[in-house]
């Protein structure tokens, strides 16, 4: 049996799927069904656009290329064009999306001629986008580990067979991993830490925390779309439970907890300590720099113990069910605009208890250090 060829994609190919990417406005969902790659591959590019965009945008002028022969260059166009099969040859360079888009179904010329050596079914092959099925089980799945944390793959199977949700331990896991959720228990061997990624202690336990500005909680959670999922990622003043700086993304990276916390860097100061969850986006070099380049102090909570950091899981169940669980976002678009007014509601206009009927923004003002002034 021949091995099947890989396939190729051209650098603007790359380029554009990775724009698209970076624009935030589809899911990866989304985008597969519409570049017909792997969301992998998305990733990939996009990651590889971030970093070499810097490079493109220093790199310096180029010398004059010295004048050409045109009279010299037309006669060996011409040649080349004799002798080779353009179209055969230079078709076959291409990726199969862009083979694909050459292809005329309109034409008088049959669809077999117009191949360009792929074959018959992948020209009417169209991806499989997420099923709504899938996507209903990874709501009840956010839900359910929202009210039982502890809950493992059996459990939550047994639960949503439960509901009516034929649905296998196996399946749960793989849905689970893609949410990036998972059971909070306790785990042999949880001092290992991801290669080549710094796991800080926790520094809070036994902390009174009683003042504006003296830790941020900075954390990521799953959001549910009608045609894929989300990642939102928040900062949190832990005192007053202000929302200090939020973005929805539809990748689970570094780059976008490093964004929100040097947006809220920028607007309300620096904290004494950062605390965050052991998730690889938070344990990564980029984020670790950014926080110390601010001589703060990173904390980070145990393995899978999500009351180290109870401040932003309060605010995860908050916007999910008075917000996010009563809408069904259709594009990542959608559920931004809804995610940062609900945020700008809950900091200015939402009393809470514990705070003595004070909005987070009141509480946050109130609570800031005063500074001394120097005669």
């Amino acid at each position: 049996m021949s091995k099947k060829p890989r396939r190729k994609h051209s650098p603007a190919f790359k380029a554009k799927v990775a724009l698209a990417a970076l624009a935030g406005d589809k899911t990866l969902a989304q985008l597969t069904q519409e570049f017909e790659v792997h969301q992998n591959q998305i990733v990939d590019w996009k990651k590889q656009l971030s970093e070499r965009a810097t490079e493109v945008c220093g790199k310096p002028a180029e010398s004059e290329s010295p004048p050409v022969d045109l009279q010299a260059l037309h006669a060996k166009i011409g040649q080349l064009t004799l002798e080779n099969d353009f179209l055969g040859r230079r078709a076959h360079q291409g990726g199969m999306a862009e083979r694909k888009a050459m292809i005329d179904h309109q034409s008088q010329l049959p669809i077999g001629r117009q191949l360009l050596g792929m074959s018959r079914g992948s020209v009417y092959y169209l991806p499989k986008p997420v099923s709504a099925r899938n996507l209903e089980v990874m709501r009840r799945l956010d839900e359910l580990h929202l009210k039982h944390p502890f809950m493992g793959a059996r459990q939550l199977r047994n639960q949503l067979n439960r509901q009516g949700f034929p649905i296998g331990r196996k399946r749960v896991k793989t849905l689970m991993t893609k949410m990036g959720i998972e059971a909070v228990y306790c785990k042999p061997n949880t001092s290992k830490k991801t290669p080549g990624h710094e796991v800080h202690p926790y520094l809070l336990r036994g902390m009174t925390i009683h003042r504006a500005n003296q830790v941020w909680a900075l954390d990521t959670t799953y959001i549910p779309l009608a045609k894929g999922f989300a990642y939102l990622t928040a900062v949190v003043d832990w005192a007053t439970r202000k929302v200090l700086a939020a973005k929805v993304a539809i990748t689970l990276e570094a780059c976008h907890a490093v964004e929100v916390l040097e947006q809220a860097f920028k607007h309300y100061g620096r904290p004494d300590i950062v605390n965050t969850d052991q998730g690889s986006q938070f344990t990564a070099k980029a984020l670790v720099d950014a926080v110390k380049s601010q001589g703060c102090q990173l904390s980070m909570d145990g393995r899978g113990a999500w009351r180290d950091n109870v401040s932003v899981e309060r605010l995860w169940r908050s916007v999910k069910y008075e917000r996010v669980y009563l809408h069904a976002y259709d594009s990542v678009g959608q559920a931004r605009a809804s995610i940062l007014d609900y945020f700008e509601w809950y900091n200015h206009e939402r009393p809470h208890s514990s705070l003595k009927r004070k909005t987070p923004h009141q509480a946050y003002n109130d609570w800031l250090p005063t500074l001394k002034l120097v005669a």
